[in-house]
């Protein structure tokens, strides 16, 4: 199984790196490689926010009521459902989770989280993989109404 870790960045920094996902790469791995920086705590508490581990864990057991199996322990979340198994270790500023193929957390995990959270960066813990989780986008009301085109 493989691990990977999902931060929620605050929307002005992912503004920031979102194409400069190398650098926040770079600095959450030091981060972790460096427990007791105040320096890089202070850094790291700027650029992120809270989980609110409560209310997704309410989220996630709403919605997949009796369409999968969802086990609760204590900061252990596990989600079975169609094939696809994710365990999720929530914490206040990261989650933890371990999946067979990034395709079970697309499919369990990422539409909820993106119900919370716009911006969200997700890292492979063993290999040099991380990137953004795309945001849910809503449609504008303005799309739905007649458009003037220019023959220029």
């Amino acid at each position: 199984m493989n691990t990977y870790s999902i931060y929620p960045i605050r929307n002005e920094f992912a503004e920031r790196y979102y194409y400069r996902s190398e650098i926040l790469y770079r600095f959450l791995k030091q981060y972790h490689q460096n427990d007791h920086n105040k320096v890089l705590d202070d850094q790291f508490n700027e650029i992120t926010y809270f989980f609110c581990k409560k209310e997704l864990n309410k989220k996630i057991k709403t919605l997949y009521n009796n369409k999968a199996i969802v086990k609760d322990g204590r900061n252990v979340l596990e989600i079975m459902h169609n094939n696809h198994y994710i365990s999720l270790h929530i914490s206040e500023k990261q989650i933890d989770f371990r999946c067979d193929m990034l395709i079970d957390a697309e499919a369990l995990l990422f539409p909820i989280l993106q119900l919370f959270h716009p911006s969200l960066f997700v890292l492979d813990n063993e290999l040099h993989n991380y990137g953004w989780i795309s945001p849910v986008t809503k449609m504008k009301g303005h799309l739905n109404e007649e458009v003037l085109y220019s023959t220029l």
